[in-house]
């Protein structure tokens, strides 16, 4: 049983070499400033994480089949790349990595080729048409469009409450007062209390009625028909 037990883990930390990288790339300082980093012939799936002032880069000889997206998007400064010797799988995961030679062809001395499918074996990667990945759907291509179309929406609802405030400053209002309530007076502006209540009793709410009304006066109606017609632009016609 601690064989047996011995040869799992072995086998599971053989496992997690492959992807993981057991022996680490080696880092070195150029004369000329700048960092190489050496990642060749150690059997890589995936690369590792780079270091955004490496200018020399040499992957050759692993067994990668494909580039993640924006791996090399980081290294601004890199001036060399090998990636020759590696196994790559020519579908839609490697339009990222034939973009990017094609705008870096002065970085890349040997172009790397395609092992698969048979349909493009030993073709240079850079070689690939745009027809060839036509069936590929851009990569966040769906997160792009509902962006745009919530910034559409947004737009629309901005532009909408502003001409609604717009509407609003420009609108007049027209209140309408009876010619039996001619005779209003300013007291009717003021709160008064009423001299008689009487008190509706129903379950356990309480009703209030006021019976009689003080006579109301008129004399600071017109002041307050025009403060509302100059500040709020309400105009109040008699009908």
């Amino acid at each position: 049983m601690p064989s047996g037990l011995s040869l799992a883990v072995f086998l599971l930390w053989a496992t997690s070499c492959i992807h993981a990288a057991c022996q680490p790339c080696t880092r070195s300082a150029l004369p000329s400033a700048g960092l190489r980093v050496n990642c060749s012939s150690l059997n890589l799936m995936e690369l590792p994480h780079l270091p955004a002032d490496t200018t020399e880069l040499h992957v050759q000889d692993n067994r990668l089949s494909s580039v993640s997206p924006g791996t090399f998007d980081r290294l601004v400064g890199l001036k060399k790349a090998s990636l020759s010797g590696n196994p790559f799988h020519c579908d839609c995961r490697i339009q990222y990595l034939r973009n990017w030679l094609l705008k870096n062809k002065g970085i890349v001395a040997k172009g790397p080729t395609c092992a698969s499918p048979s349909s493009v074996a030993q073709k240079a990667i850079s070689e690939l048409t745009d027809d060839f990945f036509s069936s590929c759907v851009p990569e966040g291509c769906t997160d792009g469009t509902y962006n745009i179309l919530l910034g559409v929406l947004l737009c629309c609802l901005i532009a909408l409450l502003l001409w609604s405030l717009r509407l609003a400053k420009t609108s007049t209002f027209t209140l309408y007062i009876d010619e039996r309530h001619s005779g209003l007076e300013a007291n009717s502006l003021r709160s008064l209390k009423p001299k008689h209540r009487r008190r509706m009793h129903t379950g356990s709410l309480t009703f209030t009625m006021d019976l009689e009304k003080p006579p109301p006066n008129m004399e600071l109606l017109p002041q307050v028909l025009d403060v509302l017609h100059k500040k709020h632009n309400i105009k109040i016609k008699a009908t």
